[in-house]
């Protein structure tokens, strides 16, 4: 019988002993039995490299997480032990000692908890950075120059290779420059081909002084001779306003590039050579030029100039009307009231002693011809899908 109590007694020990050691596994922290500064210090540092050497380890969300919770949980959390364990049972005259050791140590758990946060990749973050190899790469869009853009320096980059040096002016431009100082008098019938948009609230200015969307590139004509004296060589791209209504093949908004030459001696015979050489560049060596009389105010003898057809090679089609002629652009010798009104300013346009040729063709036109346009509202459309086709 005292055997079997004896047996009893040490398995009720060995059970205590367990017990004891569970709870203290569970609890992890243990009970102060001083509280002079040495032994605060070791019990608080002991704690802090417990809680950077758990730090160290954090590399997911999920166990930031766990970290957070292992520290700061409100009901199993350590601060709270430590609390519960060493600030509340403190005796009052160490009770400052130990909150405000418990203050550092909460402050350096709340500093390990930000940094793991911030270096611990998202769930989401990875995702992110994850490349799906079976996707097809994000193609750059290749930008291209606008097809009446285009056009244009093509035609301009012909008369450079000549020697011609480019010119430009305002499109708002007086009357003076826009119609007078190109033979356009007050009331001539020809003002009415070229009506165009006035700026409002001029009417008591002088006419010539009004101003006006310009309705050609001619105006840089006058404003360089103006400046500059004798020989000449110029070629003016730009856009021109005029009063017409829109369709298929006219526009109120247009572009031009007009070209001058002036110096002693120029001929009709050099005007045609000029043009034909261009034509040929611009349209390929196979095409015929030929000039029909024609009126411009500000030329004079004044000539439309036609191409061979180059969609037929001048034998006869829709596009050219059978004839296998197309008119392109117009052209002239400089009329001499035009040098006139240069000489009022550059006195070295004497009629008497110099002579030159001018000629002006429409972009879009020429453009239409190259691309196959039927409608020149497509140039101003803004469409992506018609756009698309020149890059």
């Amino acid at each position: 019988m005292r055997e079997c109590v004896t047996a009893l007694e040490r398995a009720s020990a060995a059970c205590n002993a367990l017990s004891c050691n569970l709870r203290m596994t569970n609890e992890g922290i243990p009970n102060l039995t001083a509280f002079d500064d040495a032994a605060l210090d070791k019990a608080f540092g002991a704690l802090a490299r417990t809680a950077r050497e758990s730090a160290a380890t954090l590399h997911s969300d999920a166990a930031v997480e766990a970290f957070r919770l292992e520290w700061l949980g409100r009901k199993q959390g350590r601060l709270n032990e430590v609390s519960d364990r060493w600030l509340k049972t403190a005796p009052p005259e160490a009770r400052k000692a130990v909150g405000q050791r418990f203050k550092v140590l909460k402050e350096l758990i709340e500093e390990l908890l930000d940094g793991a946060s911030g270096s611990a990749p998202s769930d989401g973050a990875l995702a992110a950075e994850a490349i799906d190899i079976t996707l097809p790469g994000t193609r750059r869009l290749t930008g291209a120059e606008h097809p009446i853009t285009r056009t244009m320096n093509e035609i301009v980059a012909v008369f450079a290779a000549l020697g011609y040096s480019v010119g430009v002016g305002p499109e708002v431009e007086t009357d003076y420059y826009n119609f007078e100082s190109m033979n356009f008098p007050a009331g001539h019938p020809a003002r009415d081909t070229q009506d165009t948009l006035v700026i409002a609230g001029q009417d008591r200015k002088p006419l010539r002084d009004r101003l006006l969307l310009r309705t050609h590139t001619s105006p840089v004509q006058m404003r360089t001779m103006e400046q500059q004296p004798p020989p000449v060589r110029i070629v003016i791209p730009g856009k021109v306003h005029r009063n017409d209504a829109a369709d298929a093949t006219h526009s109120p908004i247009f572009h031009q590039v007009e070209g001058l030459c002036v110096d002693v001696n120029v001929t009709f015979n050099d005007l045609k050579g000029t043009l034909d050489h261009a034509m040929k560049a611009l349209f390929g060596s196979s095409v015929k030029t030929r000039f029909f009389p024609s009126f411009f105010p500000f030329t004079e003898p004044s000539a439309d100039v036609q191409i061979s057809c180059i969609f037929c090679g001048g034998k006869g089609c829709r596009k050219c009307k059978d004839s296998g002629w197309i008119e392109l652009l117009g052209c002239g010798m400089v009329d001499p009231a035009v040098f006139a009104f240069a000489a009022e300013k550059q006195p070295a346009y004497d009629p008497r002693k110099i002579s030159g040729f001018a000629f002006g063709m429409g972009v879009e036109r020429i453009a239409m011809m190259k691309y196959g346009i039927s409608e020149i509202g497509s140039f101003y459309a803004g469409d992506m899908r018609f756009l698309g086709q020149f890059t």
